[in-house]
């Protein structure tokens, strides 16, 4: 039966949870994701709903319209440098969030996801949320898209792929990881030992100029010295994960669902950490690739 537009509004109060939880996994940030709510309700008050047949797959497309556009306008600020993109918020990632909410929500889908489909493009992104996520056909999908259903397809598989993950040539892989996830934690909790005992002791850790930002990089030696600058990022670690940068273990920052930090690690034969390069400058970041463990 086609809906009529009271029908519609208790229609889109009754698939919110299910709309808001679409949209903060396109986009990553729940400012926007509720923004993107309010925008697609004011679409689709004032569209002729009165041939609509199937109201909860209309209001999804709706929702997922608006996220790609937002994503799609997100293109032009990716060379954005982290202290321009700070003192902008928060109308640069939409409206101002619960931070608690944020964390948690975060942590329901999973941080390191949201940072590789931070890396994705627009139509990949949406293509593998919708698809793999909430099940909506490759079609529908593909009439959002402006492209074949067999184009979509493999938007998806491409997406999938950086998701899963794919193979480190290292042989280490799996002791170079408990090392990286030791220091996520310790960093986490402030475990300055901790962070000193997984140290190598003529550790370097280099950070280019946007990382603090600072006029010029910045390099720290010594254990101590790089266990101190590690506390001073407890506050970012919230909102890492251990992911693979060009094929190799290291970690990824985000913020409000954007990749803004990148830890590259360098190991000795006994397994303690020798290197860390921190990357920050839009430009560098947009050369990683960065994927999930799989």
């Amino acid at each position: 039966m086609p809906a009529r537009s009271d029908d519609m509004a208790r229609q889109f109060e009754l698939d919110r949870p299910r709309l808001r939880a679409v949209a903060y996994r396109i986009l990553g940030s729940l400012g926007e994701a509720d923004d993107a709510l309010q925008e697609a309700w004011l679409r689709a008050d004032r569209a002729d709903t009165s041939e609509v047949g199937n109201p909860s797959g209309w209001l999804t497309t709706v929702v997922a319209r608006v996220c790609l556009n937002l994503l799609r306008a997100r293109d032009t600020r990716r060379e954005e440098p982290l202290d321009d993109a700070a003192r902008r918020q928060p109308a640069a990632t939409g409206t101002a969030a619960d931070p608690a909410e944020e964390v948690q929500l975060a942590d329901e889908v999973g941080i390191a996801l949201l940072i590789v489909l931070d890396t994705l493009g627009p139509a990949e992104r949406l293509a593998f949320v919708l698809h793999d996520m909430f099940d909506v056909p490759f079609d529908d999908i593909a009439a959002m898209l402006g492209k074949t259903s067999a184009a979509t397809r493999q938007l998806a598989s491409r997406a999938r792929r950086r998701v899963r993950g794919v193979p480190a040539p290292e042989a280490d892989l799996p002791r170079r990881r408990r090392a990286v996830d030791a220091y996520l934690a310790a960093t986490r909790g402030g475990d300055f030992d901790a962070l000193v005992a997984l140290l190598h002791p003529d550790v370097v850790l280099s950070a280019d100029a946007a990382v603090v930002p600072t006029p010029e990089p910045v390099t720290v030696s010594g254990m101590e010295q790089v266990a101190r600058g590690a506390m001073a990022s407890m506050a970012r670690a919230r909102s890492a994960a251990v992911v693979l940068v060009d094929g190799m273990v290291g970690m990824a920052m985000a913020e409000n669902g954007r990749l803004r930090v990148v830890l590259r690690f360098d190991f000795a034969a006994d397994g303690r950490i020798t290197g860390i390069d921190v990357i920050a400058e839009p430009a560098r970041l947009n050369e990683l690739d960065i994927t999930g463990i799989g």
